[in-house]
């Protein structure tokens, strides 16, 4: 397993930071194509709380992205050398017409200061020419694309009305390979309603086993947060399930983390949550904290497996 920081210091040589951005998309279970209302534990910007307005313009929101992330940046690269991420992060950023993809990825690919275009979606909302598309700004630039995939089980699936199966999380995998993009990442969830440690631990299991390449494989851990006004939030309150402690949740990722083949890259290990919003585990939003406590725990679990 190599953690995200080392991967871009292989790759690009230097730590390059993510834009968030929001392009005003939406989903197929939020407007009825493969359901309603979204999945449970997402938030009225589709994810993307750290993103820049969608009233904004691409390039104003990724202007505004370089502002914020100003402070992180190493003083070792002048300001004007400096490159980042544009992350189309917002609800599901491959559900539109392909000459609007085509508009807004290459519009990011072919500025100087945009190194890689990272594409958050669906499994289930990359057809043909939404393909086509990733592969022309692939050329340009190098894609990520993040699938949302969150759990293996379909009884987990159906209660955060994730409104696809797992087949088509596979064949999105093959096709995506196909294309060659240097990153596939597959976003999982911790800590769902009525998964055990051992389901949770098979859905790690079988996301590592999955790529053809595993350099070419990325994974991202998040522990489940309940946030204000998501359908999580009614089942939380009404005390159906309980979130994680800290203790076990670090102790799970560093399981997670020994399942994963030594090319695979680790892109997350917890996630944030909006505090104005986040109703639970408050523990997650001393970022810090957790985030030391996780590399103690990986570095432990590395340590075993040398």
């Amino acid at each position: 397993m190599i953690l995200l920081s080392e991967y871009l210091k292989q790759e690009y040589g230097e730590k390059i930071y993510k834009i968030s951005l929001d392009c005003g998309f939406t989903c197929p279970n939020r407007d009825g194509t493969a359901g309603v209302g979204g999945c449970v534990f997402c938030s009225g910007k589709g994810s993307g709380d750290f993103a820049s307005s969608k009233k904004a313009t691409l390039a104003e929101q990724i202007e505004a992205g370089k502002v914020q992330t100003r402070g992180k940046q190493s003083k070792d690269v002048p300001e004007g050398n400096r490159r980042y991420i544009a992350y189309f992060q917002a609800f599901t950023s491959t559900y539109a017409p392909a000459e609007q993809l085509r508009s807004l990825f290459m519009e990011a690919a072919e500025r100087d200061d945009i190194a890689i275009v990272s594409i958050a979606t669906r499994p289930d909302c990359l057809g043909g020419e939404v393909l086509k598309v990733i592969e022309e700004v692939n050329r340009i630039k190098p894609v990520w694309v993040e699938l949302g995939l969150q759990t293996i089980h379909e009884k987990s699936a159906e209660y955060i009305n994730r409104c696809y199966p797992l087949p088509v999380y596979d064949r999105a995998v093959e096709n995506l390979e196909k294309i060659g993009l240097s990153q596939i990442i597959t976003h999982l969830i911790l800590g769902l309603p009525g998964e055990s440690e051992e389901m949770m631990l098979e859905s790690v299991r079988y996301v590592a086993e999955k790529p053809k390449d595993p350099s070419k494989a990325g994974i991202k851990l998040q522990l489940l947060h309940v946030i204000e006004g998501t359908k999580l939030s009614e089942d939380f309150r009404n005390g159906r399930f309980e979130t994680l402690d800290m203790d076990y949740y670090v102790s799970l990722v560093g399981k997670c983390v020994r399942l994963l083949p030594e090319e695979m890259v680790l892109h997350r290990m917890t996630g944030d949550g909006d505090k104005k919003t986040l109703i639970s585990p408050l523990w997650s939003g001393d970022k810090k904290r957790v985030l030391n406590a996780l590399m103690k725990e990986i570095g432990a679990r590395r340590q075993s497996r040398d």
